[in-house]
């Protein structure tokens, strides 16, 4: 059983990047317009906030959390909406110190965690190490929307890892959101990551596949920019039609970003 220290290592480290960002902006740049619609930079980090809460209430108080998917339920399409917005309304300095707080709390329980443990989700079911790493994926996501708002380029660090076996795993999802059936076969995914490394999953010998820069290929996933702008390239109309809707986060198909609209 892998060890999921080092992607709470991890997730730590991104989260403390992102609050770097945002730490010392005045009161009025938390209104700022990001690249979501109608989601401020106070939006973005209400939202990171919110979904911390609810992932400690799975790993620590599963009663609790059923009743976070059943108000969830009521809402279909808007409760994501509704929290990020109920948190935006809070005054960044007391904002900031309850993000801090609730992502802690969720990083304490990880650790602590026992061996095995799975805990219930909005999606399918997670281990320790996967829900750190969703973790992770959304805060670099949400934590690239707030650098492009900000017009900071972030450097780019293996963390990524995370994000890119994550747009692997979640291949099949991503077909079947779309009402699509997956593709039986496995996709051979040859992507370079930021020290020069080369990440592979898949069998060697498929004839579907994906190469290119894996900072481009957790863009896609994310859909923080369309794949008009990324240098990732589909062998064979599968994978050619994978690019079109990846996702590596849970919920309905998001819009995503234009061409043209990625800040790089």
């Amino acid at each position: 059983m892998a060890d999921p220290t080092p992607v709470i290592d991890d997730l730590r480290a991104e989260s403390d990047e992102l609050d770097a960002l945002v730490a010392e902006l005045p009161v009025e740049r938390w209104a700022l317009a990001t690249p979501a619609p109608r989601w401020t930079i106070a939006h973005q980090i209400a939202h990171l906030a919110w979904t911390d809460r609810a992932a400690l209430l799975a790993v620590t108080d599963r009663q609790a959390f059923a009743h976070e998917v059943e108000n969830a339920l009521t809402q279909p399409g808007d409760f994501v909406d509704n929290g990020a917005e109920e948190g935006a309304a809070t005054p960044p300095d007391r904002l900031l110190t309850d993000w801090r707080a609730g992502r802690t709390a969720l990083e304490d329980a990880l650790r602590v965690a026992p061996d095995g443990a799975r805990y219930p989700w909005f999606g399918p079911p997670m281990s320790t190490a996967s829900m750190a790493s969703a973790r992770l994926m959304e805060t670099w996501a949400h934590g690239q929307d707030v650098a492009d708002t900000l017009g900071v380029t972030r450097v780019p660090t293996d963390r990524l890892r995370h994000v890119a076996r994550l747009g692997v795993r979640t291949r099949d999802f991503s077909f079947g959101v779309h009402s699509l059936t997956p593709p039986f076969e496995e996709f051979r995914v040859e992507l370079t990551a930021p020290s020069g490394a080369l990440w592979a999953y898949g069998p060697e010998d498929a004839t579907e596949r994906v190469t290119g820069p894996a900072l481009d290929f957790c863009l896609l996933v994310t859909q923080r920019a369309h794949r008009a702008d990324l240098a990732l390239r589909a062998e064979g109309a599968d994978a050619d039609r994978w690019l079109d809707l990846a996702q590596a986060f849970a919920g309905p198909p998001g819009p995503g970003r234009g061409p043209g609209e990625a800040a790089r």
